[in-house]
């Protein structure tokens, strides 16, 4: 564990728990949004219940989303500014890692500013800016990978790696159950669910992992800020 983790202030501590439950409960409504759609829904269970949880899972998703932004931003150790909070890679530190958040987030409340307007945008068009809020789960994994200080633990590991397995069994799961027909959306879903693990699993190797990483992350976001 780094100094700073040894030494972190309240907000510091509240910022990494809200993101870390974030991402379980993010990983939990995509696993759930993936394994029961189209023909690999339960019939034992109405729709109408595994609508219900999905939305509640998603609600609280959100709301532990907003503690951690809120005291990330508070936290006087990074001097991140509110507009880091909805425009990626415009922080001065590490602009990368913590872009990637950032995107992902605003993809979520696009998500939700469009179930708001629901009735008014039509089924199509709120469905498709729904399936693009499954693009938020690599980028928090990522994000969370690639700025927390305590990825090299090894019960932090391990929740990434459980959260990983289970996004890629559902994606494995409703590819097996889906009927014939559009081929090629079923083969992109199979390339991404593996090429997400190499690419998660090489990054780990080559950065998180390394000595120094979280010394060698922050000189990068110092050049890419613009040289402070």
């Amino acid at each position: 564990m780094t100094p700073l983790a040894l030494n972190g202030s309240p907000l510091w501590y509240a910022g990494r728990a809200g993101g870390t439950l974030a991402l379980i409960l993010l990983t939990a409504t995509v696993v759930l949004g993936i394994a029961s759609g189209g023909r690999a829904a339960p019939r034992r269970i109405g729709r109408f219940e595994i609508g219900l949880l999905h939305r509640n899972l998603s609600l609280l998703t959100l709301a532990f989303l907003a503690l951690h932004v809120a005291t990330v931003l508070l936290d006087p150790f990074v001097h991140l500014g509110w507009a880091a909070a909805v425009l990626p890679f415009g922080a001065s530190y590490r602009p990368l890692w913590l872009g990637l958040g950032t995107a992902g987030f605003d993809l979520l409340l696009a998500v939700l500013a469009t179930s708001a307007l629901r009735l008014r945008l039509g089924g199509r068009r709120w469905k498709a800016v729904h399936r693009t809020a499954y693009a938020a789960w690599p980028l928090a994994l990522f994000h969370a990978v690639g700025t927390g200080t305590d990825t090299r633990l090894p019960l932090q590991l391990w929740l990434y790696a459980g959260c990983l397995a289970a996004v890629v069994a559902a994606v494995w799961w409703r590819l097996a159950r889906a009927g014939p027909g559009r081929v090629t959306g079923r083969l992109l879903a199979a390339l991404s669910a593996g090429a997400v693990p190499v690419l998660l699993t090489v990054f780990l190797a080559g950065g998180p992992l390394q000595p120094g990483w979280a010394h060698r992350a922050a000189a990068a976001a110092i050049t890419l800020g613009g040289g402070r």
